[in-house]
């Protein structure tokens, strides 16, 4: 569903960079968009947040004030179980009102544009708007062209980004193998239609990680991937070799045009994380895989299910990250609109 032409502002778009559009002048995140642009201190400093959050899932009471008496709506423009979940707990964690948009019952389904949809939301004094899009770009056009005094977070968009996917990976990964600077990290599959692998290379190379590997068949490699600070590798076995993590990522069919692979018997023969193929990695190697899984197809289930694998960990962490990634856009915005009254109260007194 294209509810907007990105190409009537691509230029204004593209003028502004993402750390431009994402961060105020004094450095506070107020949208979450997109990895590129951002500063280690930044995501460093969401990590930090995340993992205080963390334990908020054990306690009896798992909830936080800091987002009361604000609102969050959910928009999600395709679909998805896990991130929606998530940043929908997330926000009632932080004690947020919670609006989830049913796009296909909505006021879009019968001709209203998202610029009208974003403002009258706007209008009704929503604090964040949680917007997951299949048209790359569209988080960054919402929040540098339409609602910028709104909180954005990108929940993904077309084949472009998903910066907190890469950011509760990020978590897991810290959270299991300490600091970045000594670490080799493999992604795995299909890398030509990720939004996940995207994000999931900047922030490895903004964090500090020794080095990043790609693994893909030719035709799941977009051209020019390694200019995003990767080495790639068309041979499983090599692109293991002595990784301490592997993140595994899904045949993403419903974005494929025409056949790009024999058949998934072949890739899973090839691609497919096994016992077997999982040695080559260093003993003490993780596994990850940000799901949905095709088991048979991109894992096995013995090595999904064992004892190396955190995929079930991803998903708890999820939720501390999309805490703390909308505790600090939404703070960041309120910063923002105290200082606007604040000049605006000085402008009238002088």
């Amino acid at each position: 569903m294209n509810l907007f032409d990105l190409s009537q502002a691509s230029a204004d778009v593209r003028a502004a960079s993402p750390a431009q559009v994402q961060l105020d002048e004094q450095g506070r995140l107020r949208h979450f968009l997109d990895i590129e642009g951002l500063p280690r201190s930044v995501l460093t400093e969401i990590l930090d947040t995340a993992d205080h959050f963390r334990g908020i899932g054990d306690a009896e009471v798992k909830k936080v004030p800091l987002l009361r008496g604000r609102t969050v709506a959910n928009m999600f423009f395709e679909n998805s179980t896990r991130t929606r979940a998530t940043f929908e707990l997330a926000a009632k964690r932080l004690s947020a009102d919670v609006l989830n948009l049913d796009i296909k019952t909505s006021s879009a389904a019968k001709g209203e544009s998202l610029m009208d949809t974003l403002v009258n939301l706007e209008a009704m004094q929503a604090d964040a708007f949680v917007v997951r899009h299949g048209d790359s770009g569209a988080a960054h056009f919402i929040a540098s062209q339409i609602t910028p005094h709104v909180a954005i977070i990108n929940a993904g968009d077309g084949r472009h980004a998903h910066p907190t996917q890469a950011m509760l990976d990020m978590l897991t990964i810290r959270r299991h193998k300490g600091e970045f600077a000594n670490l080799r990290v493999a992604i795995v599959g299909d890398i030509l239609h990720s939004r996940v692998a995207r994000s999931q290379i900047q922030a490895l190379n903004t964090l500090g990680a020794a080095e990043v590997r790609v693994v893909a068949p030719q035709t799941l490699l977009p051209i020019g991937v390694e200019t995003l600070g990767c080495q790639v590798f068309t041979e499983l076995a090599a692109g293991l070799k002595d990784v301490d993590v592997v993140i595994m990522l899904r045949l993403q069919k419903e974005r494929m045009d025409g056949a790009l692979l024999p058949s998934e018997s072949e890739y899973y023969r090839r691609y497919g994380l096994t016992r077997e193929s999982l040695a080559h990695a260093h003993p003490d190697a993780v596994v990850m895989h940000p799901g949905p899984i095709n088991r048979g197809v991109e894992i096995e289930s013995a090595v999904a299910d064992g004892p190396r694998s955190l995929i079930l960990d991803q998903v708890t962490n999820g939720i501390a990250v999309r805490m703390a990634v909308l505790s600090m856009a939404v703070s960041g915005q309120m910063k923002a609109r105290a200082e606007r009254r604040g000049e605006r109260s000085r402008g009238a007194g002088a």
